[in-house]
């Protein structure tokens, strides 16, 4: 996705010293300075901010990078980040503050506050409109965050309000920015003070976030001291400067900036009950189900969706989470008392795919090394080939065929990891596994094939290209290697 002959001065500011958490083993602080400055080598982060919770102590801070390329500036721990539609927690904060007011419950209907909405509307529900699952039209265009209507807020609104849902309530997750105007205006009418004022008094001014504070809502279109610059890999990877302009009735979605040092002292004020009770807390973290009982959510991570947070739904280490711009992440584990804050300058950086693994350099059983984000058979089959050898796998699954179930692409994904680590005995036994359990997959013989090429195997790479063609005769990805391989 983005290319790796780009080189970035990456400079650790601030590093943390030998930690003792509990009974926790030891983190060397160089460990996961070491983990980030590769991830940010490897997917050209120009800048990045991190703050890790434990027991409610902010046991380690650190900034590296640069937070503005053009003046080669280096990101230091009070430099503010855009936080994107992280500002999504804060607005959804704000409705449970309400609602522990007695000043409306996230089961009304949007009619019980707000006076001449579409008749479809109407019975909509408070929670429905939090959580993304409401069905209702979209008033942006689709880029970034253009509005309808040639971009002008009123004609923008004007022209949504006419428009049909897009799908029946509570039967699919659809990000949608529209009902967080209506909840801006839910605010402002019962707080009797507009939103961002609201979110400033009655959240930022209790706790120690004067940076955010200062801040403010509007991004990058006002001057924010120390502000790391917003960026995006364009053409040929070259970077590219972010800006994005949210006007005032969009910033219940959008437009916050924050550290990560006071976003962890956000997320201690929630775990400590400073801002919610027990009660308010555990309804802003439960995620909506649909009218099927499902959850639904941006990825097989983010399963659901609460009440302007994302949820991390699993048997271990479950999760609840706020991101913004593929580019900022605030995981908490409710269940463990640790949070992890990433904050990037880079769109699409997406930390909320490697926290889990920083979150392993306290809890090992969480890095992927041991098999962490595997389904629960292909966990167990794993854990088992680390025992018994890598070459037992195929013994081993076929005790297990009976009840497991494997998907092809999972198993794929797993034999990768080990290619990626120049391991490749590991990644040739486990795709020959996937051959094994799915003999009909074209997929499963490229990658067994690919591996046997680089081994040096070419007769058994021969062999499992000319199987990828049985299956898919003009797979030209197949015929080329062929060819090469005859030679």
């Amino acid at each position: 996705m983005f290319r790796k002959n780009i080189r970035l001065r990456l400079h650790v500011v601030s590093l943390s010293t030998l930690l003792l958490i509990g009974g926790l083993s030891q983190v060397k602080a160089d460990e996961i300075d070491d983990f980030l400055l590769e991830k940010m080598r490897t997917a050209n982060i120009p800048g990045l901010q991190l703050a890790v919770v434990k027991d409610n102590k902010l046991i380690k801070k650190a900034s590296y990078g640069l937070s503005n390329l053009q003046d080669q500036v280096t990101v230091k721990n009070h430099t503010p980040f855009p936080i994107y539609s992280m500002t999504k927690a804060f607005t959804g904060v704000a409705i449970m503050q309400l609602a522990a007011e007695n000043k409306l419950s996230v089961n009304d209907p949007l009619s019980k506050h707000l006076d001449d909405l579409p008749k479809a509307w109407q019975p909509l529900t408070i929670r429905q409109v939090l959580s993304h699952t409401s069905g209702l039209p979209k008033i942006l265009n689709g880029h970034w965050v253009d509005l309808i209507a040639n971009g002008q807020p009123e004609p923008a609104w004007q022209e949504v309000l006419t428009l049909p849902m897009r799908s029946e309530t509570n039967t699919r997750f659809e990000y949608n920015q529209t009902g967080y105007i209506l909840l801006g205006k839910i605010i402002d009418k019962l707080s009797g003070q507009p939103f961002a004022n609201y979110i400033q008094q009655n959240q930022l001014a209790k706790l120690d976030m004067p940076i955010t504070l200062a801040a403010g809502f509007a991004h990058t279109e006002s001057i924010v001291p120390n502000q790391a610059r917003p960026y995006f890999a364009g053409n040929q990877g070259k970077f590219q400067t972010v800006q994005i302009t949210y006007d005032p009735f969009f910033r219940t979605a959008a437009g916050m900036s924050a550290t990560a040092t006071e976003l962890a002292n956000y997320a201690i004020a929630l775990q400590q009950q400073k801002l919610l009770d027990k009660e308010h807390l555990k309804e802003l973290w439960t995620p909506t189900r649909l009218n099927d009982g499902k959850t639904a959510g941006f990825s097989n991570l983010e399963n659901g969706y609460a009440l302007g947070w994302q949820t991390i739904g699993r048997e271990q280490h479950p999760a609840v989470s706020a991101s913004g711009g593929d580019a900022t992440s605030m995981v908490i584990y409710p269940e463990d008392n640790l949070t992890i804050i990433v904050l990037t300058n880079k769109l699409g950086s997406l930390p909320i795919f490697f926290i889990d693994e920083i979150a392993g350099f306290y809890y090992p059983e969480m890095k992927a090394e041991n098999g962490w984000g595997l389904s629960k058979d292909l966990f167990t089959l794993f854990q088992e080939m680390k025992t018994q050898g890598f070459n037992q796998a195929i013994a081993l699954a076929d005790k297990m065929k009976a009840s497991a179930q494997f998907d092809v692409q999972e198993v794929n994904l797993l034999g990768y990891r080990y290619v990626a680590k120049n391991e490749l005995a590991k990644a040739l036994e486990i795709f020959k596994l996937n051959v094994h359990l799915f003999p009909d997959n074209a997929n499963a013989y490229d990658s067994l094939a690919e591996t046997y090429a680089a081994l040096g195997n070419k007769p058994e790479a021969i062999a499992h290209y000319e199987k990828v063609l049985e299956f898919l005769p003009n797979n030209q990805h197949a015929l080329k290697q062929l060819a090469r391989l005859k030679q």
